[in-house]
């Protein structure tokens, strides 16, 4: 059921805390597959702008339209034998091999949200909030942004670009300095992440679209649609990495290599 309250009598403001996000930064630096310390970073570094936001697409017409027809999108994200029947070629035949790959799911992310223990509200805010959550894997899909460091850093740029969530620009420049730190050379690492950054700004909204007939649209047709710019300096950065032997998935080879 869809819900009709906007935001809970019970919902409190949250508090910009950058310290905690930095603290939060240094434990995700150690580990990048600790998924929890983002959403920490993401609460400590809120947006002014986020409720306008929210208020804004659920009032809309197809903001109305999705919260009453979309299922719960980990539920559709997760749903690899209806997403099956989708053409080969489609966004989501590219999003289940890859989540298939890396051995991810909607589910999970939502899991390591909730370790957090942060209250759950079932108003409007709620629902548009789990939306910027449970599109990310989506977003590597249709920017075509892998799961290694910088690709990482150049998603999140790209998420900044598209909702200036604060917590999405500390991630990926204090990530992109540690990488340039910790990796030596000649790779456009702060450019490739500026540059997600203006396609993402550039492109139409993500969390705004119809999820499930994205999933069915082909994927160049989306990205052309979406007006997602190509990924260039990322793929230079890999090039760049590789001519110096460096695999850019695999970043303690690479952490190797530069000491």
């Amino acid at each position: 059921m869809a819900p009709t309250l906007f935001s809970h009598p019970d919902r409190q403001p949250q508090k910009f805390r950058p310290l905690k996000a930095l603290s939060h930064f240094r434990k995700l630096i150690k580990d990048k597959e600790d998924t929890e310390q983002v959403f920490h970073i993401f609460e400590a570094l809120p947006r002014k702008s986020f409720m306008d936001d929210a208020r804004a697409f659920v009032e809309s017409d197809l903001g109305r339209r999705l919260m009453v027809s979309e299922p719960y999108l980990p539920d559709l994200l997760d749903d690899h034998e209806w997403i099956g029947t989708l053409p080969a070629g489609s966004v989501g035949d590219a999003y289940v091999t890859f989540m298939r790959r890396e051995g991810l799911s909607a589910a999970g992310l939502v899991a390591e949200s909730d370790k957090m223990g942060r209250p759950q509200y079932d108003d409007q805010v709620q629902w548009f909030a789990n939306r910027l959550r449970d599109t990310h894997d989506l977003f590597h899909i249709l920017t075509g942004y892998g799961r290694d460091a910088l690709g990482e850093q150049c998603v999140l740029g790209f998420t900044y670009g598209q909702t200036g969530n604060y917590g999405n620009a500390f991630i990926a420049y204090a990530g992109g300095y540690e990488l340039k730190r910790r990796v030596k050379g000649d790779a456009p690492v702060m450019g490739a992440i500026r540059q997600g950054q203006r396609h993402g700004k550039a492109a139409k909204a993500i969390i705004e679209q119809d999820i499930r007939s994205l999933l069915a649209e082909p994927l160049e047709a989306a990205r052309a649609r979406l007006g997602i710019g190509k990924p260039t300096l990322y793929e230079e950065a890999h090039r760049a990495y590789r001519s110096r032997g460096i695999d850019p998935y695999n970043f303690l080879a690479a952490k190797a290599v530069a000491a």
